[in-house]
């Protein structure tokens, strides 16, 4: 078994942290991080306002913690994103720690590399949205109901229910219904029916209905006593009913108005990038899990988990149900996922399934140069590096070439990949991802804003094509948008695209154009924008006017 080296961890913890040099992308990131900054300014924690305007769709958590971070940091990318990064890495030491008790030291390990160095996670720490801290508070619960089922201790399932509430004010039920699908199945397999009716569950009820009432207060007082408003499109809505049904439940029995098609392959279609580069393991696992337990007719013995697999299965077809569906919604069973792959590793490299082993090394082999080779592709031409950049990646390539020729290097199929992720998501992050951030017009127009010194109340947008959250974020302040010219004249400064000038001159508006550039919604990628020779067909125009 390859013994793996603690710095790959550091190694991995550090890109994490490169992320704080890129902005945070319109438009969920940054309307999150608009929120939090809302929320640090007006100091009313309980009620979430977007530019003003009542908020219900996520809860408070990671608005709660990014709020407090920029009041240390300031309101700047290390302030929102520093609680999810840490709370990632948090993540890694929790699905450690629940492999180790489930199986041993070594396959903690894997499965903490595993996880850790899949592309979701490179990913879920540069673009921060909610998922990252239900994912942790998610897999902390499962493990430490775990330590209690092995212990009986107390302040182990105190903790696991702690972790759950916390995982519901960060998106609700979905926190409390993956550990429930874990150690269901499990127990059913193993015909342990005492496990479901135990008065310690009382305790654990208390514990989370007392750490869900601040969330449940601000809910309370901010919709469910204000009939009258109208959020969402909708007059009287409760923001009780919101959160603790119609948001999650509501999805899947129709309730919801929620709806973009989505089938239930969607989640699994999306996992072939975003568990990269251990995707086809884990989907050789999984079925190898389910074909075992079948043979046993749905029986295990006590030597055997499905926590692991029946908590994925589960959770997927929950979320597959749905009837809005985005990418990100299954990293919440990622850590299980990355168990399952590791205890497969586990078993090839103890010469299991040598077929299937054959089949996989090259396979994996392939599918990380093919990784290597694109990135070199991003960063060499889409936007070009330049040599230095070149150069870094032709030594990288060379580490991972000198360790896939290396025979001396045991564990092949776990090592050559995730290193050759890692150095992928160096360039992706530093590289490509900087470049791109470059072209989002709110970001870069908020920051020259702020460092002007130019007061928010006095800039106006006036129809640009791009969404706007970050524009109010990094101008640390709210930005009003209008679509006449008739409201113009009431501010000072206006953001606009040059083909709408015309109307400002035919309305009688005299400017001077103090800042301008090219913008895309860097969101969704073509091909014509990622070809530098044709790209100037894809971005377009913005100018940001001081009015005379």
């Amino acid at each position: 078994m390859p013994k793996i080296p603690f710095w790959i961890f550091v190694i991995i913890g550090l890109l994490y942290f490169t992320s704080v040099r890129l902005d945070t992308m319109d438009v969920d990131a940054s309307q999150y991080a608009e929120i939090s900054r809302e929320m640090m300014k007006s100091g009313d924690y309980l009620h979430l306002y977007d530019r003003g305007i009542d908020y219900l769709d996520k809860p408070p958590l990671l608005f709660w913690l990014s709020a407090t971070s920029m009041r240390i940091f300031g309101v700047n990318n290390f302030g929102y994103k520093l609680p999810s990064i840490l709370l990632a890495l948090w993540a890694i030491w929790a699905t450690y720690k629940l492999a180790k008790r489930l199986y041993d030291e070594n396959t903690g390990r894997m499965a903490a590399l595993v996880f850790a160095s899949c592309q979701g996670m490179f990913l879920w720490t540069n673009d921060i949205r909610c998922d990252t801290v239900l994912m942790s508070c998610t897999i902390t619960a499962i493990w430490l109901i775990q330590e209690w089922v092995v212990s009986r201790k107390l302040a182990y399932l105190i903790g696991g229910s702690a972790a759950i509430a916390l995982g519901m004010m960060t998106k609700g039920p979905i926190a409390a219904m993956v550990p429930v699908f874990c150690f269901g199945t499990d127990w059913v397999l193993k015909r342990q029916w005492r496990n479901f009716f135990r008065l310690e569950y009382i305790l654990a009820l208390v514990v989370i209905g007392v750490l869900l009432i601040p969330m449940s207060i601000g809910l309370y007082q901010q919709f469910d006593m204000h009939p009258e408003k109208i959020v969402n499109g909708t007059k009287g809505l409760s923001g009780l009913r919101f959160f603790y049904w119609s948001q999650s439940f509501g999805r899947i029995t129709g309730e919801s108005p929620w709806s973009n098609g989505a089938k239930m392959d969607f989640l699994l279609l999306n996992m072939l990038w975003a568990f990269l580069p251990w995707i086809f393991l884990f989907i050789t696992a999984l079925i190898i899990n389910v074909i075992t337990v079948a043979k046993q007719k749905l029986r295990l013995n006590e030597s055997q988990e499905w926590v692991t697999t029946g908590g994925f299965v589960l959770t997927y077809l929950a979320l597959g149900s749905s009837a809005y569906q985005l990418p990100h919604y299954i990293f919440v069973a990622f850590p299980l996922a990355a168990i399952m792959t590791a205890v497969l590793i586990r078993d090839m490299l103890a010469g299991k399934y040598g077929g299937i082993y054959k089949v996989m090394l090259p396979a994996h082999k392939v599918i990380t140069f093919l990784l290597l080779g694109a990135v070199a592709a991003l960063v060499g031409y889409v936007f070009d590096g330049g040599v230095l950049v070149l150069t870094l990646w032709a030594i990288g390539l060379a580490f991972w070439l000198y360790l896939l020729f290396n025979k001396k290097l045991t564990g092949k199929l776990l090592m050559l990949p995730a290193i050759g992720i890692i150095i992928v998501n160096a360039f992706l992050t530093n590289v490509f991802y900087y470049h791109l951030m470059q072209y989002q017009v709110g970001s870069q127009v908020g920051r020259y804003i702020k460092t002007s010194g130019i007061p928010t109340k006095d800039v106006v947008v006036y129809r640009l094509e791009d969404p706007i959250n970050s524009i109010q974020f990094y101008a640390d302040g709210t930005i009003a948008g209008v679509d006449t010219t008739a409201y113009i004249r009431e501010h000072k400064y206006l953001l606009t695209m040059p083909k709408h000038l015309d109307a400002l001159k035919s309305s009688g508006i005299s400017y001077s154009i103090i800042k301008q550039g090219v913008f895309y919604k860097v969101s969704e990628l073509t091909p014509e924008f990622l070809n530098p020779k044709a790209r100037d067909k894809a971005v377009k125009e913005y100018c940001l006017l001081k009015i005379n």
